[in-house]
């Protein structure tokens, strides 16, 4: 969002909308507007926003034929769903920021609730679908380096299958640990698949996502909440999983 005006950005929500709703227009007015306007104040990218209201149509799809096009009402709270998702995955804290330290001292405390034998799987099946259909160009060997991490996911994933009470103490953070170091291997083999322009157009974009959150965070925690939306894009970009656990 940035430093997009609050008209535009609910004008574009509003095309967005519309286009979901089969060209059926639903203005957004009065207390949509309102709501709207306030997603754009509290800075919620307009990405975002669309990922909200795409997860609302695609639980309203799956209850079968539509009867009524969609208000933008009906999709707030999937909006501020991925909003806080979106935020947590870069850092962003709703007053103040994090450090990076800090960030990495709460991912450690938060419980995930796939278990490591099928984050494993879904991250190897991910990979394997950008393989199979060529998300990269290969430069400087860019598909054999994938490759070789695909091997090492396999056998990670071999060996939390073979242990049959499950991975744990420093076993467990043994695989933590390696699943953050081709986590970061990933990345960098997708950044090295950009040109420097495309590269330089997501950095822009992500400067844009955060830009409302200057004035509320420390430098060192902004500066780190860039990189990780640079990430987040580059994930994105190629429809990679995030291989840390």
């Amino acid at each position: 969002m940035g430093t997009q005006p609050v008209d535009e950005y609910c004008r574009a929500i509003e095309t967005y909308l519309t286009r979901k709703n089969d060209g059926h227009l639903i203005r957004v007015v009065g207390p949509s507007f309102e709501l709207v306007s306030r997603w754009a104040a509290d800075g919620v990218p307009i990405k975002v926003a669309y990922q909200g209201i795409d997860r609302y149509f695609e639980r309203y799809y799956r209850k079968g034929p539509r009867r009524r096009p969609v208000k933008i009402d009906f999709c707030e709270a999937d909006v501020l769903d991925v909003f806080d998702e979106w935020r947590r995955a870069i850092g962003l804290t709703a007053a103040g920021g994090q450090s990076s330290d800090d960030q990495e001292a709460s991912s450690h405390e938060t419980p995930t609730s796939r278990s490591m034998p099928a984050h494993l799987e879904r991250a190897l099946l991910r990979l394997t679908d950008v393989r199979t259909r060529g998300a990269w160009d290969d430069r400087a060997g860019a598909l054999d380096q994938l490759d070789k991490l695909m091997d090492r996911m396999a056998k990670e994933l071999e060996a939390a299958r073979a242990s049959k009470s499950g991975l744990r103490g420093a076993s467990r953070l043994a695989v933590i640990a390696r699943l953050s170091e081709l986590d970061a291997a990933l990345l960098g083999l997708a950044r090295a698949g950009l040109d420097a322009d495309e590269l330089a157009g997501l950095e822009r974009t992500a400067e844009q996502d955060i830009a409302s959150f200057r004035d509320r965070m420390r430098p060192d925690a902004y500066r780190a909440a860039g990189q990780a939306a640079v990430d987040r894009l580059v994930r994105e970009r190629f429809g990679l999983p995030t291989l840390r656990y």
